[in-house]
């Protein structure tokens, strides 16, 4: 018999229906109308109703039965120790791409936690190859109508999916695709490219296999692989070059046009990294659908681009005196400067300096902010003039903390530096407003806050 599961709430908030209700934290939710909640999607769904009746067990054991009644979707006001209500699953694969594998030892526990959860994919946007789905969870997903669901697909090709995943189940796993399509259930997906295995031919017959779900599935992200220095022992893969780069946009764009004609949407999109790579411009933004896979890579510049233009659109300039650096990755590093060159043509006294950092702990070949280190930022900032500030994006410290991926803190960082450290959200109008804002000479490190509070959801550049 299946062990029924114990929610206990970790929090109640304040004013709200729980509140009322006298909960508290370390109380167990047992069941909600009569039925035991799975995971967060169960709980989720019965609470859409306007009344329900909660079993719940307090701290001395006594068995309270409630009856609630509310608007509807109104939540509880509760949270539970864990996030979905349920064990996290990790990945059974063994894929030859995986990041995670390419890591060096040593540094936090959480971060060599592979997840594959498809309800990661709902809640935080994760991608999820399917391969340890079962027939329940697509049920579920039917049921409870979740999406989009984001898959990794990397192939339509079964063998060489089961070669790439290095697991012998992932070619069956694309069969729950065509159950998701039917049952209308938005999906978006993606390819890490790996040069010699899925691109070129691979690639072409991918797309027109994953065309046919259009345009339920809704977009395909084409990103090549991150190879780190740590890939001792590990399948061989090497870096795409400027023609490799060159072959893939061809193929993407026969893509695009082709599914522009159909559905009206470009459907297949390159990452930054492709346009980067093969020295071309990048495209309009209409190109990129309303942005779908920007936690992909996928526009990320050309949308920053944008909003930088338009945030000095609506300013004037004045006579301001600022000094600063934006440390950045290699892949961003010559767009950045370009905007504070952008940002000195209406604010002479703005004097922004960009530094490019090197990746050092994982590998030149690591290009992106959101996995610079602390250390690396330390070492090759120390012997530099900063200025009044140092702007560093926030793509670059754990979600919603002051830590690097290393461990090092932003406080440690400034201290070590002696300069005021402004964590910058994402955004261009962020990006402007960091950079023209005159220091806070009381305090060395502070998180930066606008009228337009922006969010940080990437790492890719």
């Amino acid at each position: 018999m299946k062990k029924k599961k114990r929610h206990v709430i970790s929090r109640i908030l304040p004013g709200s229906i729980a509140q009322e209700l006298e909960l508290a934290p370390g109380d167990i939710l047992l069941s909600v109308n009569g039925q035991q909640v799975e995971d967060v999607f169960d709980y989720r769904y019965l609470m859409n109703e306007e009344y329900v009746v909660l079993q719940v067990e307090k701290a001395d054991g006594e068995i309270w039965e409630l009856e609630v009644e509310k608007e509807y979707e109104e939540d509880l006001g509760v949270e539970f120790e864990n996030g979905l209500m349920d064990d996290y699953r990790s990945c059974s694969n063994h894929c030859v791409f995986c990041f995670i594998d390419q890591m060096p030892p040593g540094m936090r526990e959480t971060l060599y936690f592979k997840d594959d959860d498809s309800r990661l994919s709902f809640l935080q946007g994760n991608y999820v190859t399917l391969t340890n789905m079962s027939d329940h969870d697509i049920d579920r997903i039917i049921q409870y109508h979740l999406e989009p669901i984001n898959i990794s697909f990397q192939t339509m090709n079964p063998e060489l999916r089961c070669k790439m995943l290095h697991n012998r189940f992932a070619g069956d796993a694309l069969k729950k695709v065509k159950r998701l399509y039917e049952a209308g259930i938005t999906m978006n997906g993606q390819i890490v490219l790996c040069k010699g295995l899925n691109d070129g031919a691979e690639l072409e017959y991918s797309l027109a296999r994953l065309a046919e779900y259009a345009p339920i599935l809704q977009s395909v992200s084409v990103v090549p692989v991150g190879l780190t220095k740590y890939r001792e022992g590990l399948y061989p893969l090497e870096l795409f070059g400027k023609k490799e780069a060159l072959e893939t946009l061809t193929i993407i764009e026969k893509w695009q046009k082709k599914m522009k004609e159909q559905y009206d949407i470009h459907f297949v999109h390159a990452s930054d990294e492709w346009y980067i790579l093969a020295e071309r411009e990048l495209p309009n933004e209409d190109s990129y659908d309303g942005y779908l896979q920007l936690e992909n890579g996928v526009g990320m510049i050309r949308l920053l681009d944008t909003e930088v233009r338009q945030a000095l659109g609506q300013l004037s300039g004045d006579d301001r005196k600022v000094t600063g650096t934006v440390a950045t990755g290699a892949l961003a590093a010559p767009f950045i400067a370009g905007y504070a060159d952008l940002v000195r043509q209406q604010y002479p006294g703005v004097q922004i300096q960009v530094r490019k950092i090197t990746n050092e702990f994982f590998g030149e070949k690591i290009t992106v902010s959101g996995l610079i280190t602390g250390q690396d930022l330390l070492k090759q900032l120390k012997d530099v003039e900063l200025g009044e500030k140092l702007l560093l994006p926030c793509s670059m410290l754990r979600s919603e903390t002051d830590v690097f991926l290393d461990d090092m803190t932003v406080e440690q960082l400034s201290q070590s530096l002696q300069v005021e450290i402004v964590i910058v959200d994402e955004g261009g109008a962020e990006l402007v407003s960091a950079m023209i804002q005159p220091p806070d000479h009381k305090k060395r490190r502070r998180r930066q806050m606008y009228e337009q509070t922006g969010s940080c959801n990437s790492g890719k550049a």
